[in-house]
């Protein structure tokens, strides 16, 4: 998936919605949303909000809620999705999860506002505080794309040569913090056992229009710094899969083929004491030994 087929810009949205069917969604707080957004977006919280667990219960309680969201905001399978949030670095990646979840549900057409309403308002582009009354259609219901990670699956990839990537904010990586709500939300501090880190935001760089994601070259440069290829299998978490969408975004247009996301994350792996983690501040890891000749 190119940069160009899902990342969009603020003059690329407007004539967007002037020559096909468009729904925009606003996953920004009610209140914000109130307070000035793109014309005719439809606000739905829950992207951001929803706890997600990986059972199969969890999983299809995960489904039917957005499908029922989704279709209740305007989306038949005929609209594009264009989601967006404040800003690429403020949301904790909101937006993108929406991308994220409308990419495991099948859904064909689907879009993120690069750069977010910021990247909006100072591209000079009108703003609304009419609330939208979307025309609620079917969601359509689609073979599931291979994104989705569950418990199980990351418990196999301990000591593989998978990747696991975690994309939290630095707190949370050094274990001083379980969580983006408080540093005890979740029961305990720490990460996966090695899993490497690249911290989400430097997915994404300034511009005129405020953070944008980088280009394909510089997603593909960020990661190198952590050992990590086009050709490896990558399994990325966060807290409960924001972030990770950020990520998941920012390396599905820079070639990285093999990515799927552990969309329950830190919340649910870290209520499971049976679970392995890994605690305290990480230490660089020994070299190894070199073999001396006879």
């Amino acid at each position: 998936m190119s940069i160009d087929a899902t990342l969009i810009a603020p003059e690329q949205l407007q004539a967007l919605q002037a020559s096909e069917p468009v729904v925009i969604i606003d996953t920004r707080d009610p209140d914000t949303y109130a307070a000035g957004h793109v014309p005719g977006a439809v606000n739905l919280r829950e992207i951001f909000t929803y706890l997600a667990t990986s059972s199969p219960e969890g999983l299809q309680a995960l489904k039917s809620t957005f499908a029922s969201a989704l279709g209740a905001a305007g989306l038949s399978g005929k609209e594009t999705a264009v989601f967006y949030e404040d800003a690429m670095n403020t949301g904790y990646g909101q937006s993108c999860r929406g991308y994220y979840l409308l990419t495991w549900l099948g859904y064909p057409k689907i879009k993120v506002l690069n750069g977010g309403f910021s990247a909006w308002k100072a591209a000079g582009l009108p703003v609304s505080t009419e609330v939208a009354t979307p025309v609620s259609a079917t969601f359509p219901d689609l073979p599931t794309a291979d994104v989705m990670l569950t418990q199980a699956d990351v418990q196999k990839a301990l000591g593989t040569d998978v990747v696991l990537l975690d994309v939290r904010d630095v707190d949370e990586w050094i274990g001083e913090s379980s969580s983006p709500y408080g540093k005890d939300f979740a029961p305990r501090k720490g990460r996966l056992p090695g899993a490497k880190w690249v911290e989400w935001y430097r997915f994404m760089k300034p511009s005129a229009l405020g953070p944008v994601i980088k280009s394909p070259d510089e997603v593909k440069a960020e990661l190198a710094t952590a050992g990590v290829g086009t050709d490896d299998t990558i399994y990325l978490y966060c807290f409960k899969g924001a972030r990770a969408s950020n990520t998941f975004l920012a390396l599905k247009q820079a070639g990285f083929s093999d990515v799927r996301m552990y969309f329950g994350s830190w919340n649910e792996w870290s209520r499971d004491p049976s679970l392995p983690i890994e605690t305290g501040l990480p230490v660089k890891a020994s070299a190894p030994a070199l073999a001396l000749a006879a």
